[in-house]
């Protein structure tokens, strides 16, 4: 193989799992240091920066960070990652003598955001430091799209979501609430220099099956029942519930309606119990709570008894699994199974809805009347507008609009500047040596083994009575520093300088998981397999050195390094260093030295 190119930012970036993962490139461990020395307005201020929302975020993210997590290496549980993004926000001081100044000079350029979501705040949050002037068009009163309506108050509080999003239009947003858009010609027509659409997929899907117009009265979509709870025009429901569905939404609708009067609440989903959408946390929160998971159950009829509903029938189902892992499904054969209830929460997933963007504009839509979307930049067809969040590509979560976001400002931005779209900032990396002695680093690395610690929740028998106490009360400060020590500090690199090892392996005797080798060179195949532990993770590279004296090459394992610094502590030369990488995503704000280089 070839020796492994560090200076490559993408390198070391990987190595940092946790924040590889995150589609908005977080600096988790350096935020989860800052927690354990409980300075948490740095800590916020981090994360505010890359993902925008971090008390939002902190209490309802996916956290596709989290299975990254190299503690699911040597133990089953990753750190608390999200749960500790929480604690930064929630302790975090007056921050706002350090938000971005906002330029009382504009720059002569207006954009216009459609829908006041995740992603329109990310676009605003990022141009209007560069001087712009943002628009914001949103139907509803209030700003935060399916943040504020489909997420329930028990999970995230009102005042939390308010304050984040009020940071956001509180930098200049002209804002026009109860203003739905019925024509994006019209918008156009007012000369805005781009226009960023984030509306969202804001249409529930339905079942067509015998029976759903005569039960019409009792059977409602998911997202259209949180989102009148939210608002408070929807404040009971009946004893019996029935939520069919098996994603994060029908967790928040099966979990609502037990707040709302409702005794005798299930769940349903046709596939099998693990291969439900809902993330893990989210299942485990609505069955510690008391509501049962049918699995395995396919709807099939709706039941109507003196002209309303009475029950539901549904076809039992089996799964089947081909050789590359994909399910089908079908009838298992069994009698059909007959579920009472008096009211039907549909949560099966949700479609974009764009009639009010006319078709003879230049927007080219797919089969599936998705725009056409460029996957870098976030460009439409048509040149002047982009799109991002669930309007891009449909449903994923906060996380990924706040990163669409990003990306569509900068695109944005460049197109203002008259710069190619594809000459993107890079990010900014720094590494640097955390050598206080020669035995001592700036970090903390000892390995913890502490098991993850718990989340406390409220009681139940309080929380279960009302829509707006918050069920999980956070970790405190001493929790919260006892979940940070479990973090192995990823971006502490082990960086290797060949002309300094005199191989004498004094590392790979004390290194504890044996991913340190020092071999003949071959291709990559074979040198993976030669290894003293081999390594079989692909996903993760090798670092490979020059060539040394004797002829071979270090090759370390980077997919079970514990960055532990041991191989730095006992090599006799300092061929092992602990360098701390930093790794800043792109953002506007560094399009403007790319218009100054050119």
């Amino acid at each position: 193989m070839k020796p492994t190119d560090v200076a490559d930012p993408t390198y070391f970036h990987k190595v940092v799992d946790c924040q590889w993962a995150c589609p908005a490139h977080t600096p988790v461990p350096e935020y989860i240091r800052l927690i354990a020395q409980r300075r948490y307005s740095d800590a916020f201020m981090i994360n505010w920066k890359s993902n925008v929302f971090p008390g939002v975020l902190g209490r309802t993210c996916d956290r596709p960070c989290e299975p990254a997590c190299r503690r699911t290496r040597i133990e089953q549980k990753p750190v608390a990652i999200c749960r500790l993004k929480r604690v930064a926000a929630d302790n975090r001081g007056d921050v706002s003598h350090r938000l971005p100044a906002i330029p009382s000079q504009k720059n002569g350029k207006r954009i216009a955001l459609i829908g006041a979501g995740p992603a329109s705040l990310t676009v605003a949050r990022d141009l209007l430091p560069l001087g712009y002037e943002c628009v914001l068009f949103e139907k509803d009163r209030q700003s935060g799209g399916l943040m504020r309506t489909n997420i329930p108050s028990f999970r995230l509080p009102v005042d939390v979501l308010d304050d984040e999003v009020e940071r956001i239009l509180d930098l200049g947003v002209e804002v026009r609430f109860n203003t739905e858009v019925s024509s994006l010609k019209s918008v156009l027509n007012e000369g805005f220099d781009a226009v960023f659409i984030g509306t969202g997929a804001p249409r529930g899907k339905d079942l067509a099956i015998t029976g759903r117009r005569q039960a019409n009265a009792n059977i409602h979509l998911g997202i259209d029942f949180l989102t009148s709870v939210a608002f408070k025009h929807t404040e009971s429901i009946g004893r019996r519930v029935l939520v069919i569905g098996g994603g994060n939404t029908a967790m928040d609708c099966c979990r609502t309606a037990l707040r709302m009067g409702g005794d005798d609440v299930r769940v349903t989903v046709r596939s099998p119990r693990e291969d439900m959408k809902a993330s893990d946390w989210e299942i485990e929160d609505a069955e510690r709570e008391g509501i049962p998971i049918l699995d395995n159950h396919s709807p099939i009829e709706f039941l109507i008894e003196d002209g309303r509903l009475h029950g539901v029938v549904f076809e039992r189902m089996q799964a089947h699994y081909d050789g590359f892992g994909r399910r089908s499904l079908s009838p298992s054969g069994e009698p059909p199974v007959v579920i009472e209830c008096d009211d039907v929460l549909m949560a099966i997933g949700q479609n974009n809805a764009f009639p009010w963007i006319e078709r003879d504009i230049g927007i080219v839509f797919d089969d599936t009347g998705m725009p056409v979307v460029d996957a870098q930049t976030f460009q439409s067809t048509l040149p002047e507008v982009f799109f991002g969040g669930d309007a891009a590509w449909g449903p994923k979560n906060i996380i990924w609009a706040v990163a669409h976001g990003h990306q569509a400002a900068i695109s944005i931005d460049l197109k203002c500047r008259e710069i190619s779209l594809t000459n993107r900032p890079p990010p900014m990396t720094n590494l640097f040596s955390q050598k206080m002695g020669i035995h001592e680093w700036s970090y903390e690395n000892d390995i913890s083994i502490e098991q993850r610690l718990a989340v406390p929740h409220a009681d139940l028998a309080k929380s279960l009575k009302s829509l707006t106490t918050e069920v999980e009360l956070g970790y405190d400060g001493q929790m919260a520093m006892e979940e940070a020590t479990r973090c192995l500090n990823c971006d502490i690199q082990t960086v290797f300088s060949e002309s300094l090892c005199i191989e004498c392996d004094a590392c790979v005797d004390i290194c504890p998981v044996d991913c340190i080798n020092f071999t003949q060179n071959e291709e990559e195949t074979p040198l993976r397999a030669q290894l003293r532990v081999p390594a079989t993770n692909l996903d993760q590279d090798l670092y490979v050195s020059d060539y040394l004296n004797t002829g071979r090459v270090m090759v370390k394992d980077e997919d079970v390094c514990l960055h532990c610094g041991l191989c730095a502590e006992r090599c006799p030369t300092s061929a092992w260093d602990m360098q701390k990488f930093l790794f800043l995503d792109g953002m506007a704000t560094a399009s403007q030295e790319l218009a100054d280089a050119n």
